[in-house]
């Protein structure tokens, strides 16, 4: 296994961006490379240290659903390769695995939440409203229960360090215009849904997911960001999941459920993992990624 990741450092490139998990290089006018670190974010905070080869199984994660996809919707991804770049040994070292060239594109300021079970925010809400994101629902879904129908409930985008907020699909019209509003919640559904159906062969449970989505120069929605990954998405043990008890999962929910336990305000610094829980969420996000990508 390759040297964890927690920056990159390229002399070579220039940076454009730097997510909470995602390091962005500009290549040309058209292209950047996307390098996904081994940093993991909770609570919209950066934890101080690595997940090692995150960012290598969040790429292969990724890279499948991107090409499962590719029939229903286009995607980020370009034709080159780290061998088109002019990098150095160590830049290599660094990219290597964990790193995809995507064509550039007009970011929507959006993030595509979809749910197909009741758990999370969700959950409180539905506790204290019978509703999620204001969407009403009917009595007596217990937690982790199958909501009725897929639900499409946007947020914002927000940058690191800052809390996404959920919105309405009026806000979202207001934000993309009804025509990319409905085209992202339409293709969201479809898109989770069929993953959900292709995990649960898998013995994965896809609980809800987050996608990310594009414009190209002719104003075509893309699918961007990363897909499906135990960092955008709730994945649940099959074999484990019983309704009305709160799942174990494949995903950073383990963080999560850790970091609840401290004394802590989810503010930036995050505290340090202790090893065990590094090692137990390095081998969630290897277990997951082995059950999707099984032939």
């Amino acid at each position: 296994m390759a040297k964890p990741v927690f920056e990159t450092k390229f002399t070579s490139l220039p940076l454009l961006h730097k997510g909470k998990v995602r390091d962005i290089y500009q290549v040309d006018a058209n292209h950047m490379l996307v390098i996904a670190t081994d940093r993991i974010s909770a609570f919209d905070v950066i934890m101080p240290g690595p997940i090692p080869n995150k960012g290598a199984l969040l790429t292969q994660v990724s890279n499948f659903w991107f090409e499962r996809f590719s029939d229903l919707i286009p995607n980020q991804v370009s034709s080159m390769t780290l061998s088109d770049l002019n990098l150095s040994a160590d830049e290599m070292e660094q990219a290597i695995g964990r790193s995809v060239i995507v064509k550039r594109l007009n970011a929507l300021p959006i993030e595509a939440i979809v749910r197909g079970y009741l758990i999370g925010s969700g959950w409180k809400e539905y506790q204290s409203k019978r509703s999620v994101c204001g969407i009403p629902l009917p009595a007596n879904i217990p937690l982790a229960g199958k909501l009725p129908e897929t639900l499409f409930t946007p947020s914002t985008k927000a940058a690191a360090g800052e809390h996404d907020e959920n919105i309405s699909f009026a806000k979202t019209i207001s934000l993309v215009g009804e025509d990319i509003a409905t085209q992202v919640r339409d293709v969201s559904i479809l898109l989770y849904e069929n993953a959900a159906e292709y995990a649960l062969s898998k013995d994965i449970v896809i609980a809800d997911t987050k996608f990310e989505f594009g414009l190209d120069e002719k104003g075509t929605l893309t699918l961007i960001d990363e897909v499906l990954t135990p960092d955008s998405s709730r994945f649940w043990p099959a074999d484990e999941y019983v309704p009305g008890k709160n799942p174990s999962s494949f995903d950073k929910q383990y963080i999560r459920d850790y970091l609840e336990s401290l004394d802590w305000n989810k503010k930036a610094p995050g505290p340090a993992l202790p090893d065990e829980i590094i090692k137990n969420t390095q081998a969630k996000y290897q277990e997951a990624a082995a059950k999707l990508l099984a032939k």
